[in-house]
């Protein structure tokens, strides 16, 4: 009883001390006890987070800096939300929406995050898979990729063990975690400092690119503005280039923060014993181990993208005799774009110069793409390919982890269980063998990743602007709140910044989840508010608002 109350009863008193002191000696001791955002810090710092870089940086160069900044703090702030919520009460957010909300949006953002997890583990093993085998150049071999895939099954079953081993193994996991995500954030920012010492980098460019420009939402990125009047279909280039960037933009509203993460952040918070002592420190938590890292990773990717793709091709997609191995993997997305051209313009009109450069600059790229960019660039194998595939790799495995982790929270809330038995130790490897077993025998199957990824990422969509709702209404429940309900002004303020990201989010996931099944999507999202709403209405045991 004492190893796990004595250490929490000296944390509370350093909290105390801290907040009597100046604001930067108040911020060193929350940096000494920060924790449970650099887990947000790690799961956000995936896969995803990279494609969408990659292709911000190839769409909109240093024109988009802004857009996935400015999300974020609107993710940290509903986040900041959450804590504030879990922390004042000391409830498990899963019990208490099912007592003072609904229990639909209780299990539906239970089932979600489960889903979650246990689908957006595949594509992170075959995200660490491609950074060994093609960053580093190791196990290529023909049973290569299960080795890889053992190999990050393991290392994500023990880190994940240890956080599952009491008190001393959450510091533990919380101290690895911080080193991964260092890694990573470091990794990055010296594919810039190699970039920048070559003398590629545009820098007034790129500090423009941080202010806020949402005209991009109307007219194409600057550079692409004077191309396309040369080619054969202005108007139509106009609309392509202009609906992948609004696609990237308003995707970014809405996957800034995933369902999962709105999961993990509570109970981690819950399993360190933090409390209503704990709130500052929570705010703080989120910026420094969720913001800055977020910030710095994807800044870093965007901008070694755009130098490098924006307003770019490869000139062997053009021009046969300059072919190389990274031109063969953009065949095909070439041959797309081309082919979107040559159906507008008829069989009559062949597609000019100018369309079949526009064709291969829009093609998305990879990492593995990037990192052979840059080596030409820097002259520099060791730079190009091996940190660059550090921090790729770092992104996987901090993921893999994250999602285990989250997945025993789910299981535990599922059952009943208590958090760091056996059965959250259980539900924390299933991600890992659905990821694992995914990638190996389903993720490369095109109709089968399809329908994995489409109805997952559909429900993560619905369920993240519900569950800001949600928490929306418990911040303002006085049932649940009780004394730690916001008064006043703050509560204004706090209400108003809210509602703009549930804005942002619902925006963002409308969008999103039209253009992949459309009116599906508005069916499940209208099935879903009905049993909502049928579910308040019966209910019998609804707390009275006072």
């Amino acid at each position: 009883m004492s190893d796990s109350n004595d250490p929490l009863s000296a944390e509370k008193n350093l909290l105390a001390e801290a907040n009597q002191k100046p604001l930067l000696s108040r911020w060193g001791t929350f940096a000494k006890l920060s924790g449970p955002g650099w887990l947000q810090g790690a799961i956000t710092l995936g896969g995803g987070s990279l494609a969408g870089s990659l292709y911000i940086g190839v769409i909109g160069g240093y024109e988009l800096l802004w857009l996935q900044p400015l999300m974020m703090i609107f993710g940290v702030l509903m986040l900041s939300v959450i804590g504030y919520v879990t922390l004042s009460t000391g409830e498990k957010p899963f019990r208490a929406i099912n007592k003072h909300i609904n229990p639909v949006l209780g299990w539906g953002w239970l089932i979600a995050a489960m889903l979650a997890n246990l689908v957006w583990a595949m594509p992170q093993f075959s995200l660490g898979t491609a950074a060994i085998q093609q960053n580093f150049g190791i196990l290529d071999g023909a049973y290569g990729k299960y080795i890889c895939a053992l190999l990050l099954f393991v290392i994500g079953s023990a880190v994940v063990w240890s956080y599952d081993s009491g008190s001393k193994g959450v510091k533990v996991f919380e101290i690895i975690l911080k080193i991964m995500v260092a890694i990573v954030v470091v990794s990055f920012f010296g594919v810039v400092v190699a970039m920048a010492m070559s003398g590629s980098l545009d820098w007034g460019a790129i500090f423009t690119g941080f202010i806020p420009n949402f005209s991009l939402l109307s007219e194409p990125a600057s550079k692409f503005t004077e191309i396309i009047k040369e080619s054969s279909d202005p108007g139509y280039w106009n609309d392509v280039i202009l609906s992948s960037q609004r696609d990237r933009m308003v995707t970014a509203a809405a996957t800034a923060v995933g369902i999962n993460m709105t999961f993990l952040l509570p109970y981690s918070m819950l399993r360190k014993g933090w409390g209503r002592a704990h709130r500052g420190l929570a705010t703080f938590d989120l910026s420094l181990g969720l913001f800055l890292p977020f910030f710095l990773a994807t800044t870093c990717v965007v901008i070694a993208s755009a130098s490098q793709f924006h307003g770019k091709y490869d000139e062997g997609l053009l021009d046969p005799a300059k072919r190389t191995a990274l031109t063969e993997k953009l065949q095909d997305a070439y041959g797309k774009n081309l082919s979107g051209i040559q159906a507008k313009l008829g069989e009559a009109k062949e597609p000019n110069g100018t369309d079949k450069q526009l064709a291969a600059m829009l093609v998305s790229r990879d990492a593995f793409q990037l990192a052979g960019s840059l080596e030409n660039l820097t002259g520099n194998k060791a730079v190009s390919q091996t940190v660059f595939g550090i921090g790729v790799l770092g992104m996987a495995v901090s993921t893999i982890i994250i999602l285990m982790l989250i997945n025993g929270f789910t299981v535990t809330e599922m059952l009943g269980a208590e958090i760091g038995g056996m059965k959250h130790r259980i539900g924390s490897i299933l991600p890992g063998i659905t990821g694992a077993l995914g990638f190996l025998f389903l993720w490369g199957d095109g109709d089968a990743r399809f329908w994995l990824a489409v109805p997952t990422s559909v429900f993560g969509m619905v369920l993240l602007p519900i569950a800001y709702i949600t928490f929306f209404l418990m911040i303002n429940s006085k049932s649940l709140m009780g004394d730690a309900l916001p008064q006043g002004n703050k509560r204004i303020a706090l209400n108003i910044a809210m509602l703009v990201a549930l804005v942002a989010a619902t925006i963002g996931a409308g969008w999103s989840i039209w253009s992949k099944v459309q009116w599906t999507g508005v069916i499940i999202v209208s099935v879903f508010m009905l049993a909502a709403l049928v579910a308040h209405f019966l209910r019998v045991d609804r707390p009275t608002e006072n």
